[in-house]
């Protein structure tokens, strides 16, 4: 799953499989999770929001169920901007 990268909030990524239905976010820290059974126009929203965070809050995570994904994260391999331990 192709996963764009976003910094709103703790989201860091996220990505959407049409075939499958499945939302996959990334937060802090690598952790991943993926949503079940997601209609297309909820990931659209998401994606192009200009606040990604709050969307994510309100419309995904206060209303779908996640499962967690083991693993370091999709976006593990881009390097880490020193300068975000500063803020």
């Amino acid at each position: 799953m192709e996963m764009k990268p976003i910094h709103s909030g703790k989201l860091r990524g996220v990505g959407y499989d049409a075939r499958t239905r499945t939302l996959r976010v990334e937060l802090e820290g690598g952790v991943l999770i993926d949503y079940a059974n997601v209609g297309e126009e909820i990931w659209r929203r998401l994606a192009t929001s200009a606040s990604a965070w709050s969307y994510y809050r309100d419309n995904v995570e206060e209303e779908l169920t996640g499962r967690r994904v083991p693993g370091a994260g999709a976006m593990a391999g881009t390097k880490k901007n020193p300068l975000d331990d500063l803020f």
